[in-house]
């Protein structure tokens, strides 16, 4: 697995392009890479979520962790301390002030989370874009009551928690036809699976919606599960950032794929 991510990395080091948008042709991108990704995230959001981290790091309870997905590749107990959850877990700083800028930019009028963890990542997002109703799915139940905590002590209003299985509640979002405006999918390593939610959420999408995928290059399948799903015939843009992949189904653009370092 760690020499796979090493080769991926030194892949990625050698083909992608520049952080500041130098050699990127496209203007949508340009101004995506030039505007979103290199803005200043709100400090203040800043401050809170990485407040509850530290915090998060400090707590030694012991939970009982129903793992739905891949598993966590650290340890396959199901008894796990708080403190190591939030250590390995959530999205880094970096990647969350990311979320932040691309909620605020596209998450209106609806965030759908695959995987709320506990709930760095879901702040990050809802805290940038407080107009937006942000819906976010966690397998666990004791995870996910951390998270609501979070929430609550945050005083950040806009969040539902769904307790279990993506397979159980996403076609419960394509029956009722939401269209949101961005969507992050965090929270299985599988190919199959992650495919598959991609699929059910390229169909309740629109022309405006962004979907995010963590963790591209974390396993071999889960860079196959990448490669199939930009050729999807819905995605016009694919944006390769090493962890995360972005995808738009913006039309009246050529589908074209990127690798941009972050």
């Amino acid at each position: 697995m760690i020499f796979f991510r090493s080769l991926k990395y030194l892949n990625y080091i050698l083909l992608s392009r520049h952080r500041k948008g130098h050699g990127i042709h496209s203007p949508f991108v340009f101004d995506l890479v030039s505007r979103i990704f290199r803005n200043k995230t709100d400090p203040s959001i800043v401050f809170t979520v990485e407040r509850f981290r530290k915090k998060l790091k400090s707590d030694k309870r012991s939970i009982l962790v129903k793992d739905l997905g891949s598993g966590s590749e650290l340890s396959d107990k199901s008894l796990r301390r708080v403190s190591d959850i939030a250590r390995n877990s959530p999205v880094p700083g970096k990647y969350g002030k990311l979320l932040s800028n691309l909620a605020a930019e596209f998450g209106k009028p609806l965030i759908i989370e695959l995987g709320t963890s506990l709930g760095i990542s879901t702040m990050y997002m809802a805290a940038s874009c407080p107009d937006a109703q942000l819906i976010t799915v966690e397998g666990c139940p004791e995870t996910a009551a951390i998270a609501k905590h979070n929430f609550i002590e945050a005083g950040i209003k806009n969040v539902e928690i769904l307790v279990g299985s993506f397979e159980d509640i996403l076609p419960g979002f394509v029956s009722n036809g939401v269209k949101p405006g961005l969507v992050f999918i965090d929270g299985n390593h599988r190919k199959e699976p992650v495919v598959k939610y991609f699929k059910l959420l390229a169909e309740l999408s629109d022309s405006r919606t962004v979907i995010i995928i963590d963790d591209i290059n974390y396993s071999k399948e889960m860079s196959e599960a990448w490669c199939e799903i930009k050729l999807h015939d819905k995605v016009t843009v694919s944006i390769d950032l090493y962890r995360m992949g972005i995808l738009f189904f913006r039309q009246a653009i050529n589908h074209n794929d990127y690798i941009i370092r972050y």
